[in-house]
């Protein structure tokens, strides 16, 4: 444990002074990336018809869950990576039978999402929980390329919705 007296070091003030900086970024980045408060409201948002542009899709690995202890039947856990150029547009999907983790890993994309009547920032390190009663489209309006990678279950092996 570290004690402070008033005797105490130069290099444990800092040292304090780095432990209590970096609780305030930890929390206040807890709550970064989700709808602004009193924002919240079902179906406040209503679907668009954007095709994909400038977005890559790749599948780093998948697992048939069924063949798993859980079995899940008919379900895939799958990895991704999306790479957003600037300008580029992920179409409007829904998660009501498909859950995921998105990890913003590189850059800042904005998401519009069915419940929230607010745009919703999401930056490097940020990771946003998509959900059932989730549906929404997501555009980077930055310079700079942007990469996340994705974990979902996926039901049906046709469904390519990013």
């Amino acid at each position: 444990m570290l004690k402070l007296t008033n005797s105490g070091t130069a290099w444990q003030r800092l040292v304090l002074a780095g432990i209590i900086a970096g609780s305030t970024v930890v929390t206040s980045s807890a709550f970064a990336g989700e709808c602004p408060a009193g924002k919240t409201k079902p179906d406040v948002r209503e679907k668009v018809d954007y095709k994909p542009v400038g977005v890559t899709d790749v599948t780093l690995g998948s697992i048939d869950l069924e063949k798993q202890p859980a079995h899940i039947k008919g379900r895939e856990l799958r990895f991704r990576k999306l790479t957003i150029e600037p300008g580029g547009i992920v179409p409007w999907h829904s998660h009501d039978d498909r859950p995921a983790l998105i990890f913003i890993q590189q850059g800042e994309i904005v998401e519009y999402a069915s419940n929230c009547s607010e745009p919703i920032v999401h930056k490097t390190g940020d990771i946003r929980p998509e959900v059932f009663g989730t549906s929404h489209w997501w555009k980077n309006l930055g310079k700079e390329t942007v990469i996340l990678y994705v974990g979902d279950v996926r039901k049906d092996p046709q469904d390519h919705n990013m």
